[in-house]
């Protein structure tokens, strides 16, 4: 028999074997996808079938330890045929080939968002906003602009407002009320813990000065007991249950608007935790999952890779859902794991402490879901394989949750879990160093410390706020895997100034870092919104590096060195591919 035949008879049978044993094992479907695409490509470059694309002349980091830096990669069928130098790719060159020169500008693996409320975001795109309003007089300019062309009756929704920035003062009905007297408004607070309403959305839900406070919410009251129009955290649901719900058109659109806005900023896979806040319906995330996703994908409308997560409460539907359809769904769609709420926030006085917020000696912030019932679900889902991710900033939050999470591992068994914990922003001294032991993952977002920098002072007081507040650096050294993400729409989706933000550590108006010991290195920060990021959503076989077999997912800036990152104000995004496609511009 021709020694061609029996080889390509062997590769076929080889193929074969490795297929079967891939049906067998939906676990490591990705795995073994790699795996089998390796072998074929191997096939591909001995019969002389040539790339798609080389990219060339750059200054390419990897976010592979194995090889760090490089400057030229071929990429054929989405994916990374080789990486190095020049001379070692250049050799995948073949009719047809097209040809990527770099010019020297630097290179990085696609943006991972860790954290994204991704439909949300396109939502409030089309709303009224009111991020970044500085004085009580332009937050009521803008109210009265959204409602100059709305049909009477209609709410006016929107959000993104910070009252720290003109100076603290919490907004009221009484600041809106002459200028809305026919529309019922809804405002989220920034980090989506509290809500502004007026008294005519106030009588349509029904509440009034005898209303309790819901378990895990606040009606903000005055002196009189009167509802001041601000309802925080379990309390929105009293509200957020009277909004019509958005149309399936209007979220479809929501999905195309966030998509192209990701692009723009070199983000190519998020991890999207849904529109689930506290308060919200556990339906919106199945039913954007089942109206936007699953139509966008079979449609060819998808233009990011999103991993999914899903409210803890509905963690035996997904369940049953990834055992129909195995955990990926398409390049596009991943079923990630389920979410959850220990606490609130601490713009809202609501992340949950140890001791008494400074400015509310009788705060200590709020415990959003039963431990009790917290602990049983989270057991349940990990007993059952799922990836659990639980929402925690104050340090008490974290404590709780640290210490539910060692408890589940010890009765469940070990395996590899990688339990989350979203935000961990304030922790107590030795905490940090239980993220590493325990191997829990450090979900975080770097700009949330510009926007609590000045706030967090009279909240929780100097030493605490320097002490125990976005410990990154400390995170790293415990050994624990810390991935960055935005919140957004909480914060903007903006990578580079992330990891500028983690290196730097200096807020608006301060001439120094905040807790300069927290400082991380350039290469951590590009590795925390990568690799990491990916290893944290159990998609690192398939992407977060640029390496040979995984997709070419990558990031065009215009610096030329990575130091530019830090030192150049202006370093942005050129273009964004996906697939080794571009995707942006």
């Amino acid at each position: 028999m021709n020694a061609c035949v029996i080889i390509s008879a062997s590769l076929v049978l080889l193929l074969s074997l490795l297929l079967s044993l891939h049906l067998h094992n939906n676990h490591n479907e990705s795995n073994w996808n790699n795996r089998l695409w390796y072998l074929s490509s191997k096939s591909s470059f001995s019969s002389g079938i040539a790339a798609d694309l080389l990219v060339t002349n750059g200054t390419i980091y990897t976010s592979d330890s194995s090889l760090p830096f490089a400057d030229s990669m071929a990429i054929r069928d989405g994916r990374i045929l080789r990486i190095g130098n020049y001379s070692f790719v250049q050799e995948m060159s073949g009719y047809g080939t097209e040809e990527l020169n770099l010019e020297r500008k630097v290179a990085v693996p696609g943006f991972i968002d860790s954290h994204v409320h991704l439909l949300f975001g396109g939502l409030q795109m089309a709303r009224v906003e009111v991020r970044g309003v500085k004085t009580k007089d332009d937050f009521i300019k803008k109210v009265k602009e959204g409602v100059k062309h709305m049909k009477e009756g209609s709410w006016l929704l929107g959000g993104g407002w910070n009252n720290d920035l003109w100076g603290g003062e919490l907004p009221s009905k009484s600041w809106i009320d002459d200028i809305t007297p026919h529309h019922p408004v809804w405002l989220s607070r920034m980090d989506g813990h509290m809500g502004l309403v007026n008294s005519l959305a106030l009588k349509i839900a029904g509440v009034t000065s005898n209303m309790q406070d819901p378990v895990g919410g606040t009606i903000s009251r005055n002196e009189n007991g009167e509802p001041t129009g601000l309802m925080i955290d379990s309390a929105m649901k009293v509200i957020l249950s009277c909004i019509p719900e958005v149309s399936i058109d209007e979220r479809r659109q929501a999905l195309d608007r966030a998509s192209r806005y990701a692009l723009m900023r070199g983000v190519t896979t998020v991890v999207d935790v849904g529109r689930y806040f506290p308060g919200s319906s556990l339906e919106h995330s199945w039913q954007d999952f089942e109206d936007v996703y699953k139509w966008a994908d079979l449609s060819g409308r998808m233009m990011i890779r999103v991993c999914l997560f899903f409210p803890l409460p509905t963690w035996s539907r997904l369940l049953d859902t990834i055992q129909k359809t195995g955990r990926r769904l398409s390049q596009w769609i991943f079923l990630g794991g389920v979410k959850a709420f220990s606490d609130g926030s601490l713009g809202s006085n609501s992340a949950l402490f140890h001791e008494p917020y400074a400015d509310e000696p009788w705060n200590y912030g709020l415990q959003v879901t039963d431990m009790e019932s917290l602990s049983n679900m989270t057991a349940q889902s990990d007993k059952s394989g799922l990836q659990v991710a639980i929402h925690a900033i104050g340090d008490k939050a974290n404590d709780l949750i640290l210490e539910m999470y060692k408890s589940v591992a010890s009765t469940n068994g070990k395996r590899d879990r990688r339990f989350r914990i979203e935000h961990a922003q304030h922790l107590t001294y030795g905490s940090a160093a239980k993220f590493g032991e325990q191997g829990i993952i450090a979900s975080v977002q770097p700009d949330h410390l510009l926007d609590d920098a000045d706030s967090a002072v009279k909240k929780i007081g100097v030493e605490r706020a320097e002490k125990g507040s976005y410990l990154f650096q400390s995170l790293l050294s415990s050994n624990a895997l810390v991935a960055f993400g935005s919140d957004w729409p909480v914060a903007e989706i903006n990578p580079l100034n992330s990891i500028k933000t983690a290196v730097k550590r200096t807020p608006p108006g301060w001439d120094k870092p905040w807790n300069s010991a927290e400082c991380m290195k350039l290469t951590d920060a590009l590795n925390a919104h990568t690799i990491s990021a990916a290893r944290a959503c159990f998609l690192d076989e398939d992407i977060g590096s640029l390496s040979a077999g995984k997709m070419a997912d990558f990031v065009v800036l215009t610096a030329h060195t990575l130091d530019d990152l830090i030192t150049q104000e202006a370093s942005s995004v050129i273009a964004t591919y996906i697939g080794g496609v571009r995707a942006y511009p």
